[in-house]
């Protein structure tokens, strides 16, 4: 994480949009790595003969989301319905990778 302003601090609404355009591209750039981690799980799963969809550890992921959000402060509900859109999508491309048809 880079050092980020206070909110407090920004005088003005350019301020404010530049600081919220930074931390968008360091969410931009922390998915794509996710996604990167998301193909080598898929290499790993397609060797050891898993399937992408993994139930278990979806809800291990959920949980670890609510906790990490209300940690950092924010609404728990958010982080778990944000993660669980982002889990779909990196499902899928698992699934993709390792020729799974149906998505699961």
């Amino acid at each position: 994480m880079t050092d980020r302003p206070d909110p407090a601090s920004l005088p003005d609404m350019d301020a404010l949009r530049a600081a919220i355009d930074a931390v968008d591209r360091e969410l931009a750039a922390t998915l794509a790595y996710r996604s990167a981690l998301i193909d080598r799980a898929a290499q790993i799963k397609a060797d050891a003969g898993l399937p992408a969809r993994i139930p278990d550890r979806v809800e291990q992921v959920a949980a670890n989301a609510r906790r990490n959000a209300a940690a950092a402060g924010y609404d728990p509900d958010l982080a778990e319905a944000l993660w669980r859109v982002m889990m779909e999508h990196f499902i899928a491309q698992e699934a993709r990778a390792l020729g799974e048809t149906d998505g699961c």
